[in-house]
This record gives C-alpha cells, sequence and structure tokens, in this order.
C-alpha cells in the first residue's frame, strides 16, 4: 500500500487524507457514521436499508434543532437501540459545532423498560468512543473524565454526560439536554395495565420536567407498537400537534402514508414515491391522506403489502414472524397498529373503500348522536357520526325524461336499480364540549350534511340534549328520535349488525376522520373509548329495524316474489269473512 504520493512535488499521506475525508463524511451525516462505526458496535455484518437511514434522518434533525419531539415506532430487530443509543449519542460529541443539542456539551439521558438494556447500549457506547477509530478521528475534541465513567453514567471534559436509568426510577437531580426512552414497556407487558399505567405515570410525573432547557432541549421515543394506551398513544393522544412521528411498518399501508418536514428537508416513506422520486399521496392540511391521480392510485395498491426492509425481513421470514405474534401482536409490533387483545368483533378489512371524491346520491341521511356533555378529561368524549344509504354509484343526479298525464315533459331524478341498499359513513367527530357548544356542533353538522333524521341515545344527557334542539329548532328540516338499547349492552349491539359489516354493506372515505372511527371499532371491545363505536352500533341496528338497510339475500328474495305471477285462483279477498 502506498503512504504517500507525490502531487506538485508535494508529499500527500494517502491514508491520513482518507481519513480526512471520512470524518468530514461521518460528522456530516450520522447513517454514514453508523456504517462506518458498525464493526465497533455489534458482530454481525451492517444491512444497508432505507428504514434505518429514516431514523438516521429525524435523529439527526434532533440534533440540528429542527424536531425538538420525536416519536418513532418501528419493528422489532431493525437496529433502533443501535442507532439510537449508541451511535447517536457517540457521533452528537464528535460534531465540530456547538448548540444545545450538538457537540461534546451535550447531556443526555437514556432510559428503557429494563436497567440491564440501558447499561447495555451505555456500556456499547463508551466501547465505540473508546474505539482506535474514534479516537483518531474526535479523540482530540474531548476525553471522558476519569472521576465518572461507569456503566450507569460517563461523563466528558467538556460538561458532556451520557446517563442510563429505567422507566419508574427516580429522577431527582438529574436531566438532560436530549432525553430518549427506547422501548419503555417490554413485549411481555403490552396487556398489562398495571405496567403501562405505571411508564404513563413515570412519564408524566417526572420524566416530563427533566429537560435542562424546554426551549431548547428534546426528546425521543422510539418503541414498537403494544397497546394503544402505550407510551406512544398516550402522547399521540394529548400532544399530537408538538410531536414528530416517524412510523415504520413492516407492511405499507398507504392509508397511513409517513410524511415528515423539518428545516429544509421533507421526507416521504419511499414505498409511496414513483419511480421519479415524486410522491403518490397527497397530504392535506387537515392530515387526510389522498392520492395524486388516478394513475397513482393504481401505483399504490401496487404497492400495498409490500416489505420494509427486504434485505434484512424477506417474505419468509415476516410470514414466520405473523405466525408466531398472531393477529394482535402482528398488528402492533409489526404494523405499528395496535389492537387490543379480544378486540376485532369489527375487523378494519369488512370496510369498503370509498375512493372518489364525491359521495354518491342518498336515499336517506341519519346522524347518530352519543353525549355526554362535559369538558372534563376523565370522561368519554361527546361523538356524532352521520350515515347515507344509496343503492347508486352515480355520484351526480342523472335525470330521466319522463311524461306527465297533461302530456308535458318532466325530469325524475329517482332511479332503479336492482342492487341492495349500502350504507356510507359520511361523516364523525368527538370531542368535549359543555351542552350549548353540543348543540351548536350538532345542529351545524346536521344543516351542513342534510340530515333527515338524528337518533341520540335514550338516557340522562341525551334528553337534556334532545329537549334543548326541539327548544331551538321549532322549524327544523331533520327529525330528533330518541333511540333506545333496551337490555342490550354494547358488545351485544355491535355483535347484532357485525353481519351488515362482513357482507360489505357499510362503506367509508379515505378520511382521518373515518380511520379514527375504523380503529376505534377495530379495537372495540379493549380500546381506550367507545363513545364513536356507540353511534355505529346505533345507527346500524336503527337502520336494520326499519327494514332500510336489508342483506342481499333479503333483497334478492324480495324481489323475486315482485316480479313471481299471482294467477286469478290465488286472489285472496281484501277483507276476509
Amino acid at each position: 500500500m502506498v503512504d504517500e504520493i507525490d502531487f506538485l512535488s508535494q508529499d500527500i499521506d494517502f491514508d491520513k487524507a482518507m481519513a480526512e475525508l471520512d470524518r468530514a463524511d461521518a460528522e456530516d451525516n450520522l447513517y454514514f457514521f453508523l456504517k462506518k462505526s458498525w464493526k465497533y458496535i455489534d458482530s454481525s455484518s451492517f444491512t444497508d436499508g432505507w428504514p434505518i437511514e429514516a431514523v438516521a434522518e429525524h435523529l439527526q434533525a434532533v440534533a440540528d434543532g429542527d424536531i425538538k419531539r420525536l416519536i418513532i415506532n418501528i419493528p422489532p430487530r431493525c437496529s433502533k437501540s443501535s442507532i439510537t443509543s449508541v451511535a447517536f449519542p457517540a457521533w452528537v460529541w464528535a460534531q465540530p459545532w456547538t448548540s444545545p443539542t450538538s457537540g461534546p456539551g451535550v447531556q443526555f439521558l437514556h432510559a428503557s423498560y429494563a436497567q440491564q438494556l440501558s447499561l447495555r447500549d451505555s456500556v456499547k457506547c463508551r466501547r465505540l468512543i473508546e474505539s482506535p477509530w474514534y479516537q483518531a478521528l474526535w479523540g482530540e475534541r474531548y476525553k471522558l473524565t476519569g472521576d465518572q465513567n461507569t456503566k450507569t453514567r460517563f461523563d466528558n471534559d467538556k460538561n458532556g454526560s451520557r446517563l442510563s436509568t429505567s422507566v419508574g426510577s427516580a429522577l431527582t437531580g438529574e436531566g438532560g439536554s436530549i432525553i430518549v426512552v427506547d422501548d419503555p414497556n417490554a413485549a411481555q407487558e403490552a396487556f398489562s395495565e398495571a405496567t403501562i399505567a405505571a411508564t404513563i405515570e413515570w412519564w408524566d410525573s417526572a420524566l416530563s420536567t427533566r429537560l435542562n432547557d424546554p426551549k431548547t432541549g428534546a426528546y425521543v421515543v422510539i418503541q414498537q407498537r403494544l397497546s394503544e394506551e402505550d407510551l406512544t398513544g398516550h402522547i399521540m393522544s394529548k400532544d399530537q400537534g408538538e410531536w414528530t412521528h416517524l412510523c415504520l411498518p413492516m407492511r405499507y399501508e398507504w392509508q397511513r402514508h409517513s410524511y415528515s418536514q423539518f428545516g429544509d428537508t421533507e421526507w416521504h416513506d419511499p414505498r409511496g414515491l414513483s419511480d421519479e422520486g415524486e410522491p403518490l399521496v397527497t397530504i392535506a392540511p387537515n392530515g387526510d391522506r389522498l392520492p395524486v391521480d388516478a394513475d397513482a392510485q393504481l401505483e399504490l395498491e401496487k404497492r400495498e403489502g409490500t416489505l420494509l426492509w427486504e434485505q434484512r425481513f424477506g417474505e419468509d421470514e415476516v410470514r414466520i414472524l405473523e405466525g408466531k405474534l398472531g393477529p394482535w401482536g402482528t398488528a402492533g409490533q409489526l404494523q405499528q397498529r395496535p389492537s387490543p387483545k379480544g378486540g376485532g368483533i369489527i375487523k378494519r378489512e369488512w370496510w369498503q373503500t370509498w375512493e372518489n371524491n364525491n359521495y354518491p346520491n342518498m336515499d336517506l341521511i341519519i346522524a347518530t348522536l352519543d353525549t355526554a356533555y362535559t369538558t372534563k378529561t376523565e370522561n368519554d368524549p361527546s361523538a356524532m357520526t352521520v350515515w347515507g344509504v344509496f343503492t347508486s354509484d352515480i355520484t351526480a343526479a342523472a335525470p330521466t325524461m319522463a311524461t306527465t298525464r297533461y302530456g308535458s315533459r318532466t325530469e325524475i331524478y329517482r332511479q332503479h336499480h336492482e342492487t341492495n341498499p349500502r350504507v356510507m359513513l359520511m361523516d364523525a367527530w368527538e370531542g368535549r364540549y359543555e351542552l350549548h357548544d353540543l348543540i351548536t356542533k350538532v345542529m351545524m353538522t346536521c344543516k351542513n350534511m342534510h340530515v333527515d333524521t338524528i337518533l341520540i341515545e335514550n338516557k340522562a344527557a341525551g334528553h337534556s340534549v334532545a329537549q334543548e334542539m326541539r327548544r331551538l329548532l321549532v322549524n327544523a328540516k331533520f327529525g330528533i328520535q330518541m333511540y333506545d338499547p333496551k337490555s342490550q349492552d354494547k358488545t351485544a349491539r355491535l355483535y347484532s349488525v357485525q353481519h351488515l359489516f362482513a357482507e360489505g354493506l357499510v362503506y367509508a372515505p379515505v378520511k382521518q376522520w373515518a380511520e379514527a372511527v375504523i380503529v376505534q371499532c377495530e379495537q372495540f371491545p379493549k380500546g381506550k373509548h367507545d363513545d364513536l363505536v356507540d353511534t355505529v352500533s346505533m345507527a346500524m341496528r336503527h337502520l336494520r329495524d326499519t327494514g332500510v338497510l336489508i342483506r342481499q339475500t333479503e333483497w334478492s328474495a324480495e324481489m323475486e316474489t315482485g316480479l313471481r305471477f299471482v294467477g286469478k285462483e290465488n286472489t285472496q279477498p281484501l277483507y276476509p269473512a
């Protein structure tokens, strides 16, 4: 190997020049740093993959100060701890420029559900920093101090530190510039309500006050989803607007397409990009995910279900994992869409997707309201859904010509179609409102959606709302009807309409609010809330009981009976003697 080369009569140390290039590239790019340092982190070979590169880009945005609250949901065994808890602190300390979240002065606080896991990653991080490769490139920038250099905590001479702790531990007097929570709960504790509650309590009461400077510090939470009420679910239900959420399911679901924007960077899941790198999915300001055009829709359908990281987890490996985890473990740990154990009365795949931008012509529109007029956060919110019954897929009224008894021609918009009625979820919302605000919200929804009848559950809060609405809406164009479920409990009510979903009679548009209804139905009866579920079962039960929504077999039998010829010998008297 040539150590020196002669260039324009100057001797150049080739190895030193290459090391300087590596140093510059590693400082500039966390993913490059991870690849170069991998042999000091793990004995296995490094596998390139865009998912871990996406994690690196988001962590780098944390160091740059562009992201201050970051949640990453990713399946197990995707090297998340290696990059987040081992490579990331070492890379931050190697930065040539300093800020509250960059340079050797940054103080890290790392937590995991088990102390031994925190210590394992702490030891790996320290070994990386002490490796010959790292010391040769960045050893002159700081030194680890001898008086505080343990598995639990090590400091450097620039006031930087890395502290390891476990979920639930006391943190009095401790803090950090960047706080990282890596796997706050173990997979086997996914359905332990006590453990989940203890984690949430620790986060709210202890960790939420541990940033050295709340204005400049950053939180990073990285985990596989285990429960609807895990730490990710808890944070997103309270502070959704403050957090950047990187969600990487094992199999691509385009309706949950990932999108992040930080600094001058716009990040899309590559599986939702065209061959030219253009997004196939439009993310509306309200969060709705829509295909860009018809060609994009076809491309998305082809990419639905494609694997996250095929070089690491191929089809055979993923199928084995899905078999071992079962449907609920797969939904949470692999798809990052947890469904609680015991749930699943209404399967997600039973909902029919309505992808047209306009609704079809509706024969009847009803609304259902579950009332809880209070702003107390510990109570269930009020919820309302709007449903339209339709028999035609036509989205604009197409007139047919007819002749009146006087010979003039007129247009008739009602059309007969030989198909059984279906029902469309047209709107949905939930929230905590005082009585006046709740009534205002309900009235506006009924008016905007041209509701024919609103059903309100027959309970104390419902009576108050119905009485006030009748007083205010003397000339209203919609009816108000109390709904009495009698002795049926919520689970029995939903089971009683399960067949309507299973037979494909219920449709929903590709909207964020519709997704909330679908998820809550999918998770019932073990979900955190069931207010939207109550409105769903109320609507389906009403349409079924009134004979508006009938099954295909019943519709076919009715049509056949109506077309059957009845001879004179079978004529029945109008008034039998």
